[in-house]
């Protein structure tokens, strides 16, 4: 027998589910970012291979963090993926805010973040 909450239960098992998949997209995001610090050390990539570098890792990491929710959701997979590339920008937005305490780059730089972010998420929900 079910125990009633008084809410609507399914929102508890989308939050987890979205936090289950932004953990994934992160931990993503750690391991290629170190494999690209050791690819730094020892291949001396210059900064044009850094940045992108860092980008294609943008885009791993949210379909990777889009695969999950999407197989998690199970239904309308692609606006879940959407949503958790979305989310994954914002942290990372808040997380640099608070580290350098401004932006480092432009809205031209940041727009492209974003659509980059959202659009991996949306993939990874479409193929899931």
């Amino acid at each position: 027998m079910e125990k009633k909450t008084g809410g609507r239960p399914g929102i508890e098992r989308r939050v987890l589910d979205v936090l289950k998949a932004l953990l994934c997209a992160y931990v993503v995001t750690g391991i290629l970012l170190l494999v690209l610090t050791l690819l730094l050390y020892k291949a001396g990539l210059s900064e044009e291979n850094v940045n992108a570098g860092i980008i294609l890792i943008y885009v791993i990491s949210t379909f990777s963090g889009g695969f999950v929710i999407g197989k998690l959701a199970g239904v309308r997979k692609f606006l879940w993926g959407l949503l958790l590339g979305v989310v994954y920008f914002v942290l990372l937005l808040l997380i640099s805010l608070g580290i350098y305490h401004s932006l480092q780059s432009d809205l031209m730089n940041l727009g492209t973040t974003f659509l980059l972010c959202a659009g991996g998420g949306m993939l990874g929900g479409m193929i899931s």
